[in-house]
């Protein structure tokens, strides 16, 4: 199994967390969403895989290509 690291692809604050560590997610499947000038990005699993860290908290500050999540595939 590999791990793949998610990364914010634009800076911003975490406004909401969408999955729960050990959750299985589809590729394309919200993470998270991110907060930038007014707008609400969701942060994506790049493919189908596990859940297995989260790396920030709801109200965080993150730049751009900060790591959010690692999946396992």
């Amino acid at each position: 199994m590999a791990i793949i690291d998610v990364k914010a692809e634009i800076s911003g604050n975490i406004w909401k967390i969408e999955a729960a560590i050990g959750d299985m997610l589809a590729e394309d499947e919200a993470i998270a969403i991110l907060e930038s000038m007014k707008m609400e990005i969701p942060i994506i699993a790049p493919e189908d895989g596990k859940l297995v860290e989260i790396l920030v908290a709801e109200g965080d500050t993150v730049a751009d290509g900060d790591i959010i999540a690692r999946i396992e595939v």
